[in-house]
């Protein structure tokens, strides 16, 4: 099976958490974009979407789907999103698509977080994905310094601006036994919006497409 197959077949498992009249996070990337593929012939029909990237807005706005600001709703019950890495306590590395911090922010405010990949995401442990890290652009050198005195390897992602006006650093080679740990020093790190561990507020449940079938963890 393809891994568009799988994509479109997780996605599609996804929809059974989504309830008609919500108001549903979404977050960002292909996978998430099969899932609003999915819903928009679906017939369930959604009260509102807050969105984590301008990409997602328009394709949520493009199937009928009214977004709005996560300032105009309390907490929200259920957040839609993909990830670049699952390991088996439903820690995650997401931003790949340089959506984290909104990303981030939604899942903060979800009471459930439903992560959908497929099995060639889920590892033992996290850290073969680059782990991108959102800095305010004046910061950039400095946090660079800070990140290399922890082990890592950080390389700028070039012509890519964020949807907050920062730039991305993709990080390698970070020992991410302990992610969160990892996740609490480098958010700490003055210029650093968020890096892309999910750790301490992982999944609640994470989808698997795999050639057998969906597994749920």
């Amino acid at each position: 099976m393809s891994q568009q197959r799988l994509k479109i077949e997780v996605a599609r498992a996804a929809l059974k958490y989504v309830e008609d009249g919500m108001t549903l996070g979404v977050g960002t990337g292909s996978t998430v974009n099969a899932f609003i593929d999915e819903l928009a012939s679906s017939g369930v029909r959604l009260e509102a979407a807050v969105s984590s990237s301008e990409e997602t807005t328009q394709r949520l706005e493009k199937i009928g789907v009214r977004v709005i600001d996560l300032n105009q709703t309390g907490d929200l019950e259920l957040y839609i999103d993909g990830a670049d890495e699952v390991d088996e306590h439903k820690r995650l590395i997401k931003g790949g698509g340089g959506a984290l911090t909104r990303e981030k922010i939604i899942a903060a405010a979800s009471r459930k977080f439903v992560c959908i990949v497929d099995a060639s995401k889920c590892v033992g442990v996290l850290g073969e994905f680059p782990l991108p890290i959102e800095v305010i652009p004046m910061a950039r050198a400095m946090v660079s310094r800070k990140l290399v005195g922890m082990g890592g390897r950080p390389e700028l992602r070039e012509g890519f601006t964020t949807d907050n006006g920062n730039l991305i650093l993709d990080v390698r080679n970070l020992d991410l036994v302990d992610p969160v740990r990892v996740e609490n020093e480098i958010n700490q790190i003055p210029g650093v919006v968020t890096c892309g561990l999910f750790a301490k507020r992982g999944a609640d449940v994470v989808l698997v497409a795999t050639e057998n079938g969906i597994e749920s963890r």
